[in-house]
């Protein structure tokens, strides 16, 4: 594995990819370890700083993950999270047992703690206002792949298996249905990208650096009062986000470059 120093192309850019090209050509598996720094930047004939940035460049790219005091491995496959949260309610409310066989939640607090911003905004009481929360952590196979929490007002769930640290055998939505007699009935759903927190990177085993994509859910009842908010965070170079819906027809006095808007 060389380099060409003569070109325009920098060092770490054609490291990352000659790299690239032999883990798409299956030289290293998934989960498989690199060599070190120290042994690349040798290997390359650079300093090892070129072979950091090139591992950087890669792990945002989503190709490596760091796990740190035991060295550089080659990811996976993405996580494709269908739909969103529609998959958490499925068609017929029932998808829940396909991700069940897939996935493998840990309940880590079911505890009152101050509400932040987002969560607070949705339910409409200031921010930093004592609520219940009950957060997990998602596993497939021995991979971290979201920290979640579910927000609920303390009223709402006082005296209901809601606020005990039990863990229920079906979907969280289900049995805050049957314990507070409300029905979920439509949902909210709104996604962003930023930088984890210290307790998520140390908890979805990334560098502090990582991007994680954030879902922030709201599902309000027949009154379209909230009846919970859940948050999600997933390792960005790791997660794709698919969402498919029917485009509809142009309709009759409106105009066909604009459908749907009405020009006064």
């Amino acid at each position: 594995m060389t380099i060409n120093p003569g070109a325009a192309e920098f060092p770490h850019r054609q490291i990352a990819a000659q790299l690239r090209a032999r883990i798409n050509r299956g030289d290293w598996a998934p989960g498989e370890r690199l060599p070190s720094i120290p042994a690349l930047a040798t290997q390359f004939g650079v300093a090892k700083q070129t072979v950091q940035r090139t591992i950087d460049q890669l792990r945002i790219e989503g190709l490596l993950i760091t796990r740190p005091g035991s060295g550089t491995f080659v990811r996976g496959t993405k996580r494709r999270l269908n739909r969103l949260s529609r998959g958490r309610y499925g068609a017929e409310r029932g998808y829940h047992a396909e991700l069940a066989t897939r996935y493998r939640q840990h309940l880590m607090i079911v505890a009152q703690m101050p509400a932040p911003a987002d969560v607070a905004e949705a339910f409409g009481v200031d921010h930093g206002t004592p609520l219940l929360v009950r957060r997990h952590l998602v596993r497939t196979g021995d991979a971290p792949v979201e920290v979640g929490a579910s927000w609920f007002k303390p009223n709402d769930v006082r005296g209901t298996s809601i606020e005990r640290p039990d863990v229920f055998d079906r979907p969280l939505y289900q049995e805050v249905e049957e314990e507070l007699g409300r029905r979920y009935t439509s949902a909210r759903d709104q996604v962003s990208a930023r930088l984890p927190t210290r307790e998520e990177a140390e908890l979805l085993q990334i560098r502090p650096d990582t991007p994680v994509l954030v879902l922030l859910h709201v599902a309000y009842d027949e009154e379209h009062r909230p009846i919970e908010v859940a948050q999600a965070a997933w390792p960005g170079p790791m997660t794709s986000l698919t969402e498919e819906y029917r485009i509809p027809g142009p309709r009759p006095g409106l105009p066909d470059d604009e459908p749907g808007l009405a020009l006064g």
